[in-house]
């Protein structure tokens, strides 16, 4: 039986957001408000919309010379979309089976794509949740996929899927419960777990057990990021009170399912940075820019802004709240100057560019 906290002790915000299947009923929380320091500094400018028409984008991920990879969960197509709106279809990944909210979901393009050319994608297969690589040379069309990685739980629902490549060069990857709570606990289970691989899908060196899980304890992980400092940080959706972001860190436990939100104070588990009540979040992808934390809400239907300084959260920002919809992802332009947000409204989805001010 898992132990639900009533109240957070830590930076709080009123926002947690179960997945987008499950009721929106939840009382509201009643935690503290955060400190009113680090306060944001930097903002957003008038925002655009760069792309619309295409349903249910996923992830974007940037070439190097400025154009954008982007998944649609639903048709499995990957996109190239260019800073003046121009949507290629490079065609559709195959293997991929559509289901709930499995699909083709995260998208990461390698540090060195120059001389490699690899992209590679995550996606929801017949039996299991799949990373795979493809060679893809800025044409009109892919190579075929490399499956790299396989036996990642899958179900109608918390699937994870995020793919970033971190500082040190490795490939990380959320994964999520595949609604079954007891995989997260299992370090034997790729489910719940934020994984650590090299660019061919090993287990990357320095791994705590020697396997590709880098941290466990999680429910539905799909926001990745890291600070300046290469702090590692991460969006999780909550069940029925709290959403989080979280401080990763290497073979630390997050909780799930015996905690939701805030854990005791024991050393067991890890507590969260800051947690939302269900309705105003729903996080799902996440960025690092300016800095400020930038968490996508599905549920919430706005773009969070989550100060930060040295490693320590200030009081949230909304932004868009309701203009967009549900936002998917955020993604940093190359160049730092913008933002690229993705939306999953189901119907004319798309690209929206926001200026960093």
């Amino acid at each position: 039986m898992r132990r639900a906290l009533a109240l957070a002790t830590a930076v709080t915000l009123l926002a947690s957001g179960a997945c987008s299947a499950e009721p929106e009923s939840a009382a509201p929380a009643t935690s503290p408000p955060p400190p009113p320091s680090p306060a944001a500094k930097g903002g957003l400018g008038e925002p655009r919309v760069l792309v619309k028409g295409r349903q249910v984008t996923w992830g974007l991920a940037f070439l190097p010379g400025g154009d954008a990879l982007m998944t649609e969960r639903r048709s499995a197509l990957l996109l190239r979309v260019s800073p003046s709106g121009k949507v290629t279809e490079l065609g559709r990944v195959p293997g991929v089976a559509p289901h709930g909210e499995g699909g083709l979901l995260g998208v990461a393009v390698s540090p060195s794509y120059d001389s490699d050319k690899n992209v590679y994608v995550y996606f929801t297969a017949a039996s299991d949740n799949r990373i795979a690589r493809v060679r893809y040379e800025g044409g009109a069309s892919f190579g075929r996929p490399e499956v790299l990685a396989t036996g990642i739980p899958k179900a109608v629902n918390h699937n994870g899927g995020r793919l970033a490549f971190g500082p040190d060069g490795m490939l990380y990857a959320s994964t999520g419960d595949a609604a079954q709570q007891g995989n997260s606990q299992d370090r034997q289970s790729l489910g719940g777990k934020i994984l650590r691989l090299t660019p061919d899908g090993k287990p990357a060196p320095g791994n705590p057990f020697k396997t590709r899980v880098w941290t466990w304890g999680h429910r539905n992980v799909q926001g990745l990021a890291w600070d300046e400092a290469k702090r590692m940080y991460a969006t999780e959706f909550g069940q029925d009170r709290f959403d989080e972001i979280n401080h990763i860190v290497k073979g630390r436990n997050y909780g799930w399912p015996l905690v939701e939100g805030m854990a005791p104070s024991n050393g067991e588990f890890t507590q969260p940075l800051l947690t939302w009540a269900t309705s105003e979040a729903s996080p799902s992808g996440l960025a690092y820019a300016n800095g400020s934390l930038w968490a996508a809400a599905l549920r919430g239907r706005r773009l969070w802004q989550i100060p930060l300084n040295e490693g320590k959260v200030g009081r949230p920002v909304a932004h868009f709240q309701g203009r967009f919809g549900r936002i998917r992802s955020a993604t940093p332009t190359p160049d730092g100057k913008a933002m690229w947000l993705t939306t999953d409204n189901g119907e004319d989805d798309g690209v929206i560019v926001v200026p960093l001010t």
